[in-house]
């Protein structure tokens, strides 16, 4: 079929069009990694953050949500300082997000040296808040909270509590425990919250405040024992577990499980891992782990991220100053 003069020259006005509208500002393909990114943990091997980071990277990869793989690190040293330097210093923002928890408030305000402003970090998200119970082997015959107060009162300081890191999470639950109910339980840091329940399960130590996560598989053993939430309510996991504020102090303590991109993190890059992250915080597999490990919070992002960031600073600055960690 004979093709006219006009059809050719219409046909070359909308191709000219088309290519007119592809190069107009904001018509530009999304940004996307264009390669590896680097996936810090704050944390060691085996602990909440960790198992957290892993199964996002895992859902990530098998739902095939991201171009480019996420590359976990562990970055455990100094309570977090050393994650949090890395994250600072990256050479490519773009590329570099890290897995955070409440040393992400904390460590800045114990090492103001360190030069750390949190709120120059990208909001990507707030995957979760965890929850704190506090645990003892099940040879130490302790059933109650009431009878962990008569021994740990008894033992005075040879009452060993364990935790991930000093002056954070974990250390701030025994002060509370210390100063609110006459104790001197002495704290001892480790790296990670895995080798903290292990530490507990081979008894050599008398008590921790693990994450769910983290000493479940201990707890399903029959190793461990739960006795204290530290939670508003009970957790649906361990109804018969009492919560602090049934035993007469309003208290409850979580910890965030976020996602945060490094400082300089271009607003296309942000975009890009919020949607990312969001992706990954409504799939089947994040909402089951959270329901299997007595997660809490709702997701946030952006400036109520950011505002939740500046609740906790203060919060962490209080405890931390009544502890005697900072003036």
């Amino acid at each position: 079929m004979a093709i006219s003069r006009r059809h050719i020259l219409g046909i070359a006005g909308a191709l000219g069009v088309t290519a007119m509208v592809a190069g107009l500002p904001g018509t530009a393909a999304a940004w996307e990694p264009n390669k590896p990114i680097d996936f810090i943990i704050m944390a060691g091997k085996g602990g909440g953050a960790d198992k957290m980071a892993r199964l996002m990277q895992a859902i990530i990869e098998q739902e095939k949500l991201s171009s480019k793989p996420l590359v976990p690190v562990n970055k455990s040293g100094g309570s977090g300082a050393e994650a949090l330097i890395a994250a600072k210093s990256a050479s490519d923002p773009d590329h570099t997000i890290m897995v955070t928890l409440n040393s992400f408030f904390t460590t800045p305000l114990r090492q103001p040296k360190l030069g750390i402003d949190i709120m120059e970090f990208a909001p990507v998200g707030r995957m979760a808040e965890d929850t704190f119970l506090l645990w003892v082997h099940k040879d130490s015959g302790i059933k109650t909270f009431e009878e962990f107060l008569t021994k740990a009162k008894a033992d005075g300081n040879k009452w060993v509590m364990g935790g991930t890191g000093k002056a954070q999470e974990d250390e701030l639950l025994t002060e509370f425990l210390n100063n609110n109910f006459g104790l001197k339980i002495k704290y001892v840091p480790y790296k990670g919250g895995g080798e903290v329940a292990k530490q507990l399960a081979g008894k050599q130590l008398n008590s921790t405040v693990n994450n769910p996560s983290e000493a479940l598989g201990f707890y399903e053993s029959g190793d461990v024992v739960p006795i204290l939430s530290f939670t508003a309510e009970r957790l649906p996991l361990f109804p018969n577990v009492p919560t602090m504020k049934e035993k007469g102090k309003d208290f409850a303590y979580g910890m965030q499980r976020a996602v945060v991109g490094a400082p300089g993190m271009s607003a296309d890059a942000l975009k890009y891992y919020e949607n990312l992250f969001s992706k990954v915080y409504k799939s089947a597999k994040w909402q089951a782990y959270r329901k299997k490990q007595s997660l809490f919070g709702d997701e946030l992002n952006g400036d109520p991220l950011k505002a939740y960031w500046k609740e906790q600073v203060d919060r962490h600055r209080k405890m931390l100053v009544d502890m005697g960690a900072i003036k």
